[in-house]
């Protein structure tokens, strides 16, 4: 095990954790909020580590796949206890352990908070900027970002990538992975800004307008409001944050394939067609089933444009496992609530910044089954799985079946161990699956209208590895605590 490599890439994430904290610094200097030296101290700590692990960089330069996925997973964690303590330090979270659930929610994406809403809108100006930051920073990946500006070997890079990137396959978009770095982390710059924009032009003030893109980017969904997006009464930022969800949601292929002028094969793409399908029958189903029914907190019925307003929003909310909300579906019949609870599980497209099992591991899982029920009834039938017009290896397969198994096997033994705190079946299931999907608000206590805030202190450390696992996709963070892969050999 190259341990050395290990320390130098450490090194240099500290160094850009400092760095990313001055934003935040900078916003509590310009409001006059009076938390900048939470900002300050850290960074200067992460600084004189940083460079104490990084001052020298190793003559043996190599990472293979055990360093890659030991690097990723001790990053996230790294970077997620530095993260917590502006909130200590200000004491706006003085808990530590409430502030690390916090920024681990903000870093993988996940959106689940321990504040209510009134808490939340009584932080300063920096500290809900620093929690919005945080899904931005977390929604790409650090460590891609670090392969966009850092210049290394094609091979560690590849390992480095692989650890970290989402979905059953990796792969690069032009022939070296820091220039397929540099593209991504472009567009995903570029979409953030549009939607600022778009956000600006509906009257949405600038601050609230770059720190619910910062959110939607990542497909976080840290609000600023007690009342999510609702508090802002606009069907129009309603139906912009809807759209950008679900662009977000996309596979960000898709995108350069249409930056390059490849529309034909940016629509051929398998997953595209999934995912769009499931959106749409998701929301048709929905809005037919809130047709006549209350609307969450108001004596009026349901018509159908605010079935379906509502519907679309919150579908694109939860398949992109974003977690932002213009109503509380837990009032919803329970037909809904199922139909959200199964997207919970679905996610994203593999590739985007979403959570979840992601769509290509459903299609790749779906025709798999398939084949196996034709084998039994044709046993000597070899037949070939395709998924995007091309044969998928058994490997791959077999990679998808042993992930679905983990990730129910490991959902099972979390919803067990939070149980203890004797809260009801519904909190109990959901508040794993939001935060195993990056998702955020589950149903029951952790709804649109609850927190976190009420898990015992062992409740929420076993939330917390279930953020991480689900936003590494499982092997990085597991990997972490087996003995083998730390031995020097």
């Amino acid at each position: 095990m190259n341990g050395k490599m290990i320390r130098y890439t450490l090194g240099n994430l500290l160094k850009l954790e400092a760095v990313l904290l001055l934003f935040p610094l900078l916003v509590s200097l310009l409001y006059q909020d009076g938390c900048w030296y939470g900002f300050l101290f850290p960074s200067i700590v992460l600084v004189v580590l940083g460079f104490l692990l990084a001052w020298k960089k190793p003559a043996k330069t190599t990472i293979f796949a055990r360093e890659g996925f030991l690097i990723v997973g001790l990053s996230w964690i790294i970077m997620s206890l530095f993260g917590a303590l502006p909130f200590v330090i200000t004491k706006q979270i003085p808990s530590f352990i409430d502030a690390f659930f916090e920024t681990v929610s903000g870093f993988t994406t996940t959106g689940a908070s321990i504040l209510p809403g009134d808490k939340i809108e009584a932080l300063s100006k920096s500290m809900l900027f620093w929690r919005s930051f945080t899904h931005w920073i977390g929604g790409m990946g650090v460590l891609v970002f670090i392969l966009a500006i850092l210049p290394r070997s094609e091979g560690q890079n590849i390992f480095l990538l692989k650890a970290e990137s989402t979905g059953p396959q990796v792969g690069k978009l032009v022939s070296k992975i820091q220039f397929t770095a540099r593209i991504l982390y472009i567009i995903y710059f570029v979409l953030t800004i549009i939607e600022i924009i778009f956000l600006l032009c509906g009257g949405m003030p600038f601050f609230d307008s770059m720190v619910n893109s910062f959110a939607t980017a990542g497909t976080g969904g840290f609000a600023i409001l007690g009342d999510s997006i609702k508090g802002y009464h606009s069907v129009y930022s309603e139906v912009v944050i809807g759209i950008f969800m679900l662009l977000f949601g996309v596979n960000f292929n898709i995108f350069y394939l249409l930056l390059i002028g490849k529309w034909k094969d940016a629509w051929k793409s398998e997953e595209l067609r999934w995912y769009f399908g499931i959106v749409f029958l998701s929301v048709v189903a929905i809005a037919c089933n809130l047709l006549q029914t209350p609307i969450p907190g108001e004596e009026n019925l349901y018509t159908f444009g605010m079935a379906l307003k509502d519907s679309f929003f919150q579908v694109s909310s939860i398949i992109t496992t974003t977690g932002f909300s213009t109503c509380d579906f837990t009032k919803w019949p329970a037909f809904s609530q199922v139909i959200l609870f199964l997207l919970m599980f679905v996610g994203a497209s593999a590739g985007s910044t979403g959570g979840g099992i992601k769509v290509s591991r459903i299609v790749i899982l779906s025709k798999t089954i398939k084949r196996e029920i034709r084998r039994i009834i044709h046993p000597n039938e070899v037949k070939e799985i395709h998924f995007e017009s091309t044969a998928i290896s058994e490997r791959v397969t077999q990679g998808v079946s042993s992930y679905f198994f983990l990730i129910i096997l490991i959902f099972s033994v979390a919803v067990l161990c939070i149980s203890l705190d004797g809260f009801d079946f519904t909190t109990n299931v959901t508040a794993v699956a939001s935060c195993l999907n990056n998702i955020g608000p589950g149903l029951g206590l952790v709804g649109p209208a609850g927190s976190f805030g009420d898990f015992s202190v062992f409740s929420k450390l076993v939330l917390i590895a279930s953020m991480l696992i689900g936003r590494l996709e499982i092997y990085p963070f597991l990997v972490l605590f087996m003995p083998s892969v730390w031995r020097n050999r």
